[in-house]
This record gives structure tokens, C-alpha cells and sequence, in this order.
């Protein structure tokens, strides 16, 4: 098992991080303020490449694999989280469906233009009454002739301001349960397609969720994901395909937030002398480094792993766990040791202290990823 990246990947993940470095972070407080990711930064991440990650070459992606991903991933995970979520929904979530189950029609009518970012894609499976429970959808779709009419809403569905594709699963057949939901293929221009109040969050800020509703949407059969009653299956295989992902963006968080407190705690003197001379901080210091390591190994571990066809499941779930309570853990630190200054918003450490929250959230939550690590133990040795 060799991690050492090919030299492709290397060129691009330095190409990313120069980009991240030199363009986002220096805007990285604006987005704060505003709430908007500057439209420089969406158009110079278009010309990169990076909406379409997962997109094949075919299509005009990059095509890559899932540890070239993770190598890109944990680039952007050094920068505004806002800005990260945009791209990373985008290219996990919102488009790996559409990759690994559309027809040759489907992936070429939507796959290139969500390559080059002039869609975005996003991914709609959360309702008031169902969020960790994910067969408990409401949203309704009637076959009508050639079309299905979907009606009922969605919440807290990230990219829903800017998004023009939507995966959105919603029920076809009641007396079925999980077996009678159906994914489809949405665009934003279709009629009855309303996007409704943007939520005002803790943290992600430039990273906009939002109500969604359906009233009267017609869709045409065509646009059907995968097989229809398929959609539950469907949408727990999208969400394990972009775990490895998020456990590298927050890996690059946390490798960035101890960049933060190195440089912190060489400059700040206290009891005459750097409190990085003081074994308190060192400890703090340490702790951070080594459950880096470990995110690190298992996330590339989980990715590599993915590529080789095995079955990751449970690794997915371990990765997507232990990266946000990492993240979490790091950000805490973090902030204890700048003390005073690391509360305050003119500095990132509190940018990355709320954004490290919603983590342990959203695509599954942490209680959510343990019944699937349970459940994979249970199936392998009960």
C-alpha cells in the first residue's frame, strides 16, 4: 500500500495549494463579512478545473481517482470552509450520482457543463421529517405519462442558492417505504422549482443552504437516476462516496489551524520566554499533530482502498467520524492556545471553531455513522 501520490497529483495539489494560499485566503475575511464567495475566485476555480474533479475526462474533468481527490480536498480544506463547501458539494454530492449512475444521455447532457462550473450541483435529500431518518421522505413524485409531478420540500440543502442541478430523491411508491423512492435529475429552471428562505447559519458563511419546494415540478421521465424505487440505495451510496472527501477537507482544517498555533506560539511570550517553550503548550501542540496523522492515514487508507474496488463501507463511515471529531478536537486547541485572541472574529481560529461544528453533522451525523460501523461489525461477524 504506497500513498506516494503520482506526479500529476503532486503538480496539481501544489498548483491548488498556491491558488488557495495566494487567491482565497487573502479574501478569506471578506467572505466572512459579505457572506459571498467573490466571483474572481468562482471564475479563477473554474479555469483550475476544480468543478469538475469528479467528472471523467470524457466530459471535461479531471477524472480523478479518489486519492487524487483527497490530495485536492485537503488543499481546500486550508482555506475559508464557505469557499471549501461550495466546490466540495459541488463536485461530491452534488455530481458523483450523476457520474456513477446516469445514462450515457444524461451524463452528456449535464456532465460538461457541470465540469466547467457553469452549473453547480447539488444534492436534495433532507426534509423536516427527514434527516438522519432518510426514509421518512415526504416529497412526493406521481408519474404522469412521459413526466413525474414532484411535490414537497427540502431544507438545509447546501449550493440551493446557486445550484442549477439538483439530485433530489423523493417517493414514488408509498406502500414500498425505502424500496419506494426514486431519485431524479432537477434543474433549477424547471417550472415549480422554488428555492426558499436561505438559513442563517453559525458558520460556513458564503456557503448558502436553503429551503426548497416543489409545487407541480414536472420532470421528465428521462431524468430519472438509476432505477426507479432505487433512490434510498441510491442516495446512501452518493453519501458514502464523499466521506474519504470530507475527512480530507478537514484535514487540511486542522493541518491549517496547527500552522496557526505553531506560528502563535513562537511569537507569543509569556513568564519570559515563547509559550511554546511552555510544556502545557506542548502537549496541546502534540495532541494536534498526532490525531492529524491518524485522520491522514486512515483517510488516504479509506480512499486508497476506494480505488481499489474493496468494499469501504464501514472505513467510509470511520473516516467521515473520526475526521469531524478531529476537526472539532484541533479547533478547540486551537483556540485555547491563542487564549483571548483566538475568541475574537478579527483572526480565523473562531472562523474555524463554528465551521468545525456543523462537521459532526450534516451528510450523517456522528451518532449516524456509528449504526453503520455497528452495522457493517454486525454483518461481518454476527
Amino acid at each position: 500500500m504506497d500513498f506516494t501520490l503520482p506526479e500529476d497529483i503532486q503538480l496539481l495539489k501544489k498548483i491548488v495549494h498556491d491558488f488557495v494560499q495566494r487567491e482565497v485566503e487573502k479574501v478569506a475575511m471578506e467572505i466572512e463579512e459579505n457572506d459571498e464567495i467573490p466571483k474572481s475566485v468562482v471564475e479563477q476555480s473554474k479555469e483550475l478545473g476544480l468543478f469538475g474533479l469528479s467528472i471523467p475526462e470524457e466530459y471535461g474533468g479531471l477524472g480523478l481517482d479518489m486519492v487524487g481527490k483527497c490530495a485536492i480536498y485537503e488543499e481546500l480544506g486550508k482555506t475559508h470552509n464557505g469557499y471549501t463547501t461550495l466546490i466540495g458539494a459541488h463536485t461530491g454530492i452534488g455530481t458523483v450520482g450523476i457520474v456513477e449512475l446516469g445514462t450515457k444521455e444524461q451524463k452528456e447532457k449535464y456532465l460538461p457543463r457541470m465540469a466547467s462550473g457553469e452549473w453547480i450541483g447539488a444534492f436534495a435529500l433532507t426534509e423536516p421529517s427527514a434527516g438522519s431518518n432518510a426514509a421518512n421522505l415526504k416529497t412526493r413524485a406521481e408519474r404522469k405519462g412521459e413526466k413525474y409531478v414532484i411535490n414537497g420540500s427540502k431544507h438545509y440543502i447546501t449550493n440551493a442558492v446557486c445550484g442549477h442541478i439538483f439530485t433530489v430523491m423523493a417517493v414514488t411508491d408509498p406502500s414500498k417505504g425505502a424500496k419506494g423512492i426514486t431519485s431524479f435529475i432537477v434543474e433549477k429552471d424547471f417550472p415549480g422549482f422554488i428555492v426558499g428562505n436561505v438559513e442563517k447559519k453559525m458558520g460556513l458563511r458564503g456557503s448558502h443552504s436553503a429551503e426548497l419546494f416543489f409545487e407541480n415540478l414536472e420532470v421528465p421521465a428521462e431524468n430519472v437516476l438509476g432505477e426507479e424505487g432505487k433512490g434510498y440505495i441510491n442516495a446512501l451510496k452518493i453519501l458514502a462516496n464523499g466521506r474519504a472527501g470530507l475527512a480530507a477537507r478537514n484535514l487540511g482544517s486542522c493541518e491549517k489551524l496547527l500552522e496557526h498555533s505553531l506560528d502563535y506560539a513562537r511569537q507569543r511570550v509569556q513568564f519570559g520566554k515563547p509559550i511554546f517553550e511552555q510544556q502545557a503548550v506542548q502537549h496541546m501542540l502534540s495532541d494536534m499533530a498526532l490525531e492529524i496523522e491518524l485522520l491522514r492515514s486512515l483517510t488516504y487508507r479509506v480512499a486508497w482502498m476506494a480505488d481499489q474496488g474493496k468494499r469501504v463501507v464501514k472505513e467510509a463511515a470511520m473516516a467521515k467520524l473520526y475526521g469531524s471529531e478531529v476537526y472539532n478536537r484541533v479547533a478547540d486547541l486551537a483556540v485555547q492556545i491563542h487564549g483571548g485572541i483566538g475568541y475574537m472574529k478579527d483572526y480565523p481560529i473562531e472562523r474555524y471553531y463554528r465551521d468545525a461544528r456543523i462537521t459532526k453533522i450534516y451528510e450523517g451525523t456522528s451518532q449516524i455513522q456509528k449504526n453503520i460501523i455497528a452495522g457493517e461489525l454486525k454483518r461481518a461477524f454476527l
